[in-house]
């Protein structure tokens, strides 16, 4: 960490929400994702199509941000519509991209960009992807010409979002008929591609998942050059996938500790001399005797089948400071479920515990909740929800209604003080 890092972030505590291109703008047809939800057998439950519609609505979206009182935006920069093809630049989606942080900050909305949210060109995926030993400087010249269009006015930049996620969920638990569907997904595409490996940043195989966290981590030191160099005084940085991993037993000690070792353990060296690192916290995981111990009988779970636990973003955030010595940025947090209610005590609970550490010196500079509206969640597609507003899809219209669980928000925000 730079000693000078801490004053490139706002002198205010970013409060905000998080999204992701693919999952809420829809038509991206050249994104290697949308090319995986179109070959059999896929992955994904069904193609995620016009997604909630914000590439047309997302002034609509912005509003919904700035009157709920919130202060900050995250979003991606979707690579595979500023390049669709290799070597040919849209520049409309350049010009979108500048419009869209310029309206944000007309609303008094800081943003905050993601350059790599999972999905990539479908060029890339044909290529190799992050396997490929061109794809460090083929995302470093995305980095750049993104940062010489928008990177003035950006208040902190993400190069990947939850690059450890496939040992994440390996060690949480994916069963094995999970893993090869994802290997079917990907001999399809790659039969369908006409091309030997079509791989992707977010389906993947475990035989590949230590080569691909080394392509990712490569590829992030590039970023990082790549947007210090037109942008010296934005914070960049990655974001985990950060569970609070607990245990009750001596042997369920040890299966935790193997679990940080090859989660985040290895992240360590990577991230050092970036300017924050980014937690993304939704479940707490309790170890025994025998692995992962589930909730009791009768405890209310959220979409991943683990208990609300609401203590789970302070022990998170605490955990991935001490690990990297890095200040914080929460750049997801949430709950996957249809009942709002279960929702708004989640937040209620997690933001108390979490405003505590903040207060007691725990360097965190924003929160992002995770996210505005119902989505696309990659393989669920649309039965995981975890939006602040639902989203008419049914009718086409596509119009947005706030939950309860957005007022909880707003007032949370509005009247802390940390």
């Amino acid at each position: 960490m730079t000693t000078s890092s801490t004053a490139h972030f706002p002198d205010h505590f970013l409060w905000g929400v998080s999204s992701a291109g693919h999952q809420i703008d829809g038509g991206d047809e050249h994104a290697d994702t949308t090319f995986l939800e179109h070959v059999t057998p896929s992955v994904f439950k069904e193609p995620a199509g016009l997604a909630d519609n914000s590439w047309n609505m997302w002034q609509t979206d912005l509003d919904l941000i700035k009157d709920h009182g919130l202060n900050a935006y995250r979003f991606s920069i979707e690579w595979s519509r500023i390049e669709p093809e290799q070597g040919k630049i849209d520049k409309t989606a350049l010009d979108h991209y500048d419009r869209q942080i310029d309206a944000c900050l007309e609303r008094g909305i800081t943003p905050a960009i993601t350059l790599s949210h999972f999905t990539a060109p479908d060029w890339f995926a044909r290529q190799g992807s992050w396997f490929n030993p061109q794809a460090t400087d083929w995302f470093a010249d995305e980095c750049t010409r993104v940062m010489q269009r928008i990177g003035d006015r950006v208040a902190l930049a993400v190069t990947f979002n939850e690059p450890n996620l496939p040992h994440i969920l390996a060690m949480g638990g994916l069963p094995p008929e999970a893993i090869e569907l994802q290997r079917a997904c990907l001999d399809a595409a790659s039969a369908k591609a006409g091309v030997e490996h079509y791989r992707a940043g977010n389906v993947a195989i475990p035989e590949e998942f230590d080569e691909l966290e080394n392509g990712f981590k490569k590829a992030h030191r590039a970023a990082v050059a790549a947007i210090r160099a037109i942008a010296p005084t934005v914070p960049v940085g990655l974001s985990l996938s950060v569970m609070d991993d607990t245990y009750v037993t001596e042997h369920g000690r040890e299966l935790c500790q193997q679990k940080r070792d090859a989660c985040y353990g290895t992240w360590v060296d990577a991230v050092q001399g970036d300017d924050f690192i980014g937690v993304q916290n939704y479940e707490q995981l309790v170890f025994g005797d025998d692995g992962i111990i589930p909730p009791a009988p009768g405890e209310p779970v959220n979409g991943m089948g683990t208990a609300f636990r609401p203590e789970s973003l302070a022990h998170s955030v605490i955990y991935l400071h001490e690990l990297t010595g890095l200040p914080i940025v929460v750049t997801e947090h949430g709950a996957s479920t249809d009942d709002d209610t279960l929702r708004c005590r989640f937040i209620e609970d997690s933001l108390a515990q979490f405003a505590h550490i903040v207060r007691d010196g725990v360097p965190v500079k924003g929160y992002f909740h995770w996210t505005l509206m119902d989505n696309f969640e990659w393989i669920s597609a649309y039965d995981s929800r975890l939006g602040l507003c639902s989203v008419d899809r049914e009718n086409g219209t596509f119009a947005r209604t706030p939950k309860p669980s957005f007022a909880v928000y707003q007032h949370i925000v509005e009247t802390t003080v940390l």
